[in-house]
């Protein structure tokens, strides 16, 4: 649900999701960073002017701003006070999981505003000509789900294939869904169907916050599975799948389909970094590079900025 909150119930839920992780595999630690490293969901972009930008769940969108991916600096938030339609959607005007790109000469920002347990959720997307906190115009609701829909309509990731503009999104509610949006508005075609990416084969559906790279002959769906949100006791890992349509079915290596609970494990836990995920991936100089939270149990379970870089050396993603 990739959130900072506790919610009345984590543990319930944690219950009821079986641990996956093998002991015996050895997953890379993330680069070193230094500065601020407090950070949930973040999305990571190298600035068009030069240095890099990191937004993420808490405050009104939060950023963070670096020079050499390195060292990162507190930057205040995208918006100075949140829209008033968020509050259609929760008390606080709480955004989620921030999704940035860049096309047609501006960067797109999405993000969700919801509520902890209920999928009355939306979408929403704001431009800017430099990318920068402060600089962003919101332009209201992309997409949005209700009570009576099978979906949640949270975590947007947005990916260009074949000429089309696609916006893949879900929390638990079945999991990850996908539809078509309008390159022009940046929002949901009107009538555009929901199409299905992947899914558990059981409640509580435990599958959220999708990202998906296009490599190669592949479209690479990344996601988080089981359990954020709970500090040292989250039990968050990012598992991917691959297919030669945007639009799916995707499969593991295996060939085991992500709508039957496929997915290759692509890291786990381990050590003090706990629950690993709120995934995205961007590109630095012809370089991929995975960039997550995690909850350091050597800090109380505080959520930090993980980096790795990705290679496909083997024709699926590997963190080094």
């Amino acid at each position: 649900m990739k959130r900072t909150r506790l919610a009345t119930g984590v543990a319930a839920v944690i219950a009821l999701i079986p641990a996956t992780a093998s002991a015996d595999v050895t997953y890379p630690d993330p680069q070193p960073i230094t500065g601020q490293q407090i950070i949930h969901d973040p999305t990571v972009i190298r600035l068009e002017s030069g240095g890099y930008v990191a937004y993420s769940t808490g405050g009104v969108i939060g950023a963070r701003l670096s020079k050499d991916r390195k060292q990162w600096d507190d930057a205040g938030n995208a918006f100075a006070t949140p829209p008033s339609w968020w509050y259609e959607y929760n008390d606080t005007g709480d955004p989620w999981a921030p999704d940035i790109s860049f096309r047609d000469g501006r960067y797109w920002l999405y993000y969700a505003v919801s509520s902890w347990g209920t999928n009355h959720s939306a979408i929403g997307v704001a431009t800017s000509p430099t990318g920068l906190p402060g600089t962003w115009t919101d332009h209201g609701k992309v997409f949005s789900s209700e009570k009576t829909d099978a979906w949640n309509a949270i975590d947007p990731a947005v990916v260009k294939a074949d000429g089309k503009l696609w916006m893949a999104f879900g929390s638990y509610w079945t999991g990850i869904r996908m539809v078509q949006l309008d390159p022009k508005t940046g929002k949901a075609i009107p009538g555009a169907e929901v199409r299905h990416l992947a899914t558990r084969p059981d409640a509580p559906y435990a599958v959220e916050g999708p990202y998906i790279v296009h490599h190669g002959r592949y479209y690479y769906l990344f996601a988080s599975y089981d359990a954020c949100c709970a500090g040292v006791n989250s039990t968050y890992k990012i598992r991917v799948g691959r297919s030669t349509s945007v639009t799916g079915p995707y499969a593991d290596s295996t060939g085991k389909s992500l709508l039957e609970g496929g997915g290759d494990l692509l890291l786990a836990g381990h050590g003090r970094y706990v629950g690993t995920g709120g995934e995205s991936v961007f590109r630095d100089a012809g370089q991929d590079w995975l960039a997550y939270h995690y909850y350091d149990a050597t800090d109380d379970g505080t959520p930090k900025l993980g980096l790795n870089k990705v290679s496909w050396d083997s024709g699926w993603p590997e963190l080094r």
